[in-house]
């Protein structure tokens, strides 16, 4: 036997415990009682009564103790190796305590430093002999209310040193309070981020010396956690105007008139009452939308989780590293843990804005050691055949509709395959991958509509993990990252994955598909995981996935990108986006992929953070295994491997018939979004930021007018088109909506369709186009956006019960275009210059609406910009690969308005 932490034989977890960390396998011969504990170290997870006998070997060796229970009394032998690997465990343990201590106690004094509370005692101290009483009299009264002593050490002199002390002390903390509250005052002032580039004020050029000096000092990761300003709440009238503005040129007169007019309604009676609410919470909370956002828009959804709201980061296309499979993924795994251990040692740099405005990094947090726990009941639940159509939900509907004629924020069905439930969807329309989406691609919330389907999802973080859980082949394995205290080397872990690699074992009943449970309903999942998983060998294999620090998927094909063949690129997003459904585990925090020819990518879940923080793990970890860790001239990791490392652990599963119908069953759901996913990803060559720059606009403002051209050449219309910003500016931020389709965009866009404009006119139209949306993304970036403010405003509403035709039908607008920007270079891990072609393509998502496009995009570097366009096979209406070449050609049209040269193609 092993312990449960490790066990590699039955996998039962209800054995007594006797202490922690230890559990007793018992045996009884004769008058005998037999008791062997096994340490939670890399060494105990090898023994297993059913395997061979050098295996056997392995379970001795990671014995702590044992002891045998006699007439005569007890006999102790005692496993000096074991003991080793407890002791070196708990050093670990203490060691990781002691530096969470020291980073709390420097993060909570920034920008102060032990070293500065030492001057300013000294201070003190020195003016006291030099006869200058700089404490204008506090240290006297200080040392009168000292209690008097009788002890040798309370001589005048002691007390006197104490009082200066007492006092040095808080002036310090109040030297730090002072700064604090003065960094976060700068910090809450954008009005440079609206100055035009080269024209910046004399007042802005103040305001930057002083952000300057105040965080000068070297910060950690979490420095400027405290310091970050909360996010704003908007007006109301300003986020109604900006909202009526964002719509008109979809309107025609009569719709914009009677938007207007629900506009004003709410505004004067409803309004009001929801805003108090919201700015009540703004005073008390971290963030007035993070918290929401996250469980309303991702925890309490319950469609599937692949396609939906995963989304998938691929590999540098460009180069090759290795084609040795397990080199590749022990470099790439090794560097993500050494990323770890600078996250949990707060050594990562904050990411700066303009090399000196701190962006919040709280969404780090959980990055590792993450998994997302399907839903539980949290709310009335009704039974599966009876929450669509029902009596209760009937009544609910009549109580609660706030159009009964329109039919606006009407709950809405969609059926399910041929024996599944009914899901409660109500539109509040935001295009977040993972919202239930009803008629014409309206993404819909359950959570907030009907109380007939309140339940939700769980992300459970631990503050470490010591594996990670690997599949190969139908087989899921447990593999360790350290060897006693001692983080295991690259080569070490090349031979580890390897011999999963050379593992000829074939998968056990229900294995091989089990992660089509993660892949398809929420709830079906959530009913599974209780009825199957919550006891025994299958609980105990279930915990060492979910527990890992993250999930390592062996692919036994082949992916990566040939310029020649441009189909290539869209089948390795397609592998990274789905793969086969059921060799990805969905709700882990994120999934690393790796194919045969050594090419990795990630598949992320989307609920514990948004995609530029993964993107600053992903540079880091390319950065490190091409630049700092190597391969040798064959492909293998540098240096020598341990032979003597115990092989990886086989998890054990005891999957019966009615588990492994319930898997089927969510493969098949699964399996059918997959199918309707058509991805299209190209490199576009003729030109990158370079010219764009020469064009006198925003590289991402050029991207986006292109799309709205490509789109209505595409589709003959515009549509609600959104695109993603951050608001990391302020402490807890996630994102928020662009509204990238304007007025001014959609004048440029039909004046090109004309072809009958000089092209000055269009010169000066894309100008006004470019600078709309420019300012647009400035108020999103600095809490001034539109689709938060409304979000929560409805949030407010369902709390109160207060029903609003106008909240209704805003959050029910279906968006049809959804788009994002990748970041990139966040870390300065190599010259980009130096070497143009280490550019990944950034990554990608599935479409937002049924009858509508998913575009993101990264300006990868000076002459090249990829783009991964998605949409579903099923709608008549859309097709990415067209669209894409709508993009391509659109791009194109604009810079020949500017007769800026470009590269060939």
């Amino acid at each position: 036997m092993v312990s449960p932490e490790g066990r590699g034989d039955t996998g039962q977890s209800d054995w007594p415990q006797t202490r922690t960390g230890a559990n007793p396998s018992r045996e009884w011969s004769g008058g005998q009682h037999k008791a062997t504990y096994f340490s939670r170290s890399p060494g105990a997870v090898h023994g297993a009564r059913c395997q061979p006998t050098p295996r056997m070997a392995e379970a001795h060796q990671a014995v702590a103790f044992q002891f045998t229970v006699t007439p005569d009394g007890v006999d102790f032998q005692l496993s000096r190796e074991a003991l080793k690997h407890v002791y070196l465990s708990g050093i670990n343990s203490w060691k990781k305590r002691l530096i969470r201590i020291k980073n709390g106690i420097l993060r909570g004094v920034y920008p102060g430093s032990p070293t500065s509370w030492l001057v300013v005692i000294m201070a003190t101290v020195g003016s006291s002999y030099c006869n200058v009483d700089i404490s204008m009299g506090l240290v006297c009264h200080i040392q009168r209310c000292l209690p008097e002593g009788c002890g040798p050490y309370q001589t005048p002199q002691t007390r006197a040193l104490l009082s200066m002390a007492i006092f040095s002390t808080g002036v310090w903390m109040t030297g730090i309070f002072f700064f604090r509250q003065t960094l976060k005052l700068l910090l809450s002032y954008h009005g440079w981020m609206f100055e035009m580039h080269g024209q910046t004020s004399h007042f802005t050029k103040v305001w930057a010396i002083c952000v300057r000096l105040l965080s000068s000092r070297r910060p950690m990761l979490y420095s400027f956690q405290t310091s970050l300003p909360k996010l704003p709440v908007p007006s109301v009238p300003a986020t109604i105007q900006r909202y009526l503005e964002s719509v008109r040129p979809l309107l025609d007169n009569e719709e914009y008139y009677r938007m207007e007019m629900l506009a004003k309604e709410f505004q004067d009676k409803t309004a009001p009452r929801l805003q108090k609410y919201l700015v009540l919470k703004s005073w008390w909370a971290t963030n007035y939308v993070s918290d929401w956002w996250e469980e309303y828009i991702y925890l309490r959804g319950r469609t599937p989780l692949v396609v939906n709201s995963n989304y998938y980061v691929m590999d540098f296309v460009l180069v090759k590293n290795t084609d040795v499979q397990a080199a590749r993924l022990g470099n790439i795994v090794h560097a993500m843990i050494m990323y770890r251990r600078k996250l949990d040692r707060e050594e990562i740099k904050p990411v700066m804005a303009l090399g000196m405005v701190p962006m919040c990094s709280y969404q780090m947090e959980r990055m590792f050691n993450t998994t997302r726990i399907p839903g539980k009941k949290t709310g009335l639940l009704l039974p599966l055949n009876e929450r669509y159509g029902s009596a209760q939900h009937r009544a609910w509907l009549s109580a609660n509709d706030p159009a009964p004629h329109t039919g606006q924020g009407r709950p809405r069905q969609r059926p399910g395959k041929a024996g599944s439930s009914w899901v409660i969807e109500c539109a509040v329309g935001e295009p977040v991958p993972g919202w239930s989406r009803g008629k014409g691609g309206a993404p819909c919330c359950p959570a907030l509509a009907c109380p007939l389907a309140s339940v939700a999802d769980v992300l459970q973080h631990l503050s470490d993990s010591r594996h990670v859980a690997v599949y190969h082949k139908g087989r899921f394995f447990k593999v360790w990252l350290y060897e006693g205290s001692r983080l295991l080397k690259p080569r070490d872990l090349e031979m580890q994955f390897q011999r999963i690699l050379d593992d000829p074992s074939l998968p056990q009943p229900g294995e091989e598909r089990l992660a089509a449970l993660t892949a398809g309903g929420r709830v079906e999942w959530a009913q599974a995981r209780q009825a199957f998983f919550g006891s025994g060998k299958n609980k105990a294999s279930l915990d060492a996935i979910e527990r890992a620090a993250f999930f390592v998927a062996l692919d036994e094909e082949s992916h990566h990108y040939d310029p020649e063949d441009e189909a290539s690129l869209s089948l390795y997003g397609k592998a990274l986006l789905h793969g086969n459904c059921y060799n990805r585990w969905f709700d882990k925090s994120f999934t690393l992929i790796s194919f045969k020819n050594g090419h990795v990518g990630l598949n992320t879940e989307h609920a514990w953070a948004d995609a530029p923080i993964i993107g600053h793990l992903w540079e880091f970890v390319l950065g490190t295994d091409t630049f700092h860790l190597g391969y040798t001239e064959a492909g293998h990791c540098i240096g020598k491997s341990n032979s003597m490392l115990a092989p990886p652990q086989r998890l054990q599963w005891d999957i019966p018939d009615q588990c492994q119908a319930v898997i089927e069953s969510s493969y098949q759901v699964a399996k059918a979004l997959a199918d309707d996913v058509e991805l299209y990803c190209f490199q576009f060559l003729p030109f990158g930021k370079g010219l764009i720059k020469k064009c006198r606009t925003s590289p991402d403002a050029f991207v986006q007018i292109a799309l709205q051209l490509a789109h209505f050449r595409d589709r003959g219309r515009f549509c609600l088109t959104y695109e993603a910003s951050m608001t990391r500016m302020f402490r807890e931020g996630r994102t928020e909506t662009v509204r990238s389709c304007t007025s001014e965009s959609t004048a440029f866009v039909q004046a090109m369709v004309e072809g009958t404009h000089m092209k000055a006119h269009l010169q000066n139209l894309f100008r006004k186009a470019s600078e709309k949306h420019q300012n647009m993304y400035r108020l999103a970036m600095t809490g001034s956006g539109i689709d938060r403010h409304l979000f929560c405003l409805y949030v407010v509403s369902k709390y109160l019960g207060v029903s609003s035709p106008f909240l209704a039908e805003v959050l029910s607008e279906p968006w049809r275009l959804s788009t994002s920007q990748i970041a990139q270079f966040q870390i300065r891990m190599f010259d980009p210059d130096q070497y143009p072609n280490h550019l990944g393509p950034g990554g990608g998502f599935g479409p937002v609406a049924d009858d509508g496009y998913g575009v993101s995009y990264m300006i990868a570097g000076e002459n090249t910009i990829f783009f991964h366009v998605s949409s579903k096979f099923s709608s008549s209406e859309t097709n990415a690969q067209r669209f894409g070449n709508h993009i391509r050609q659109a791009l194109l049209d604009i810079a020949d308005l500017f007769q800026v040269p470009k590269a060939d193609s």
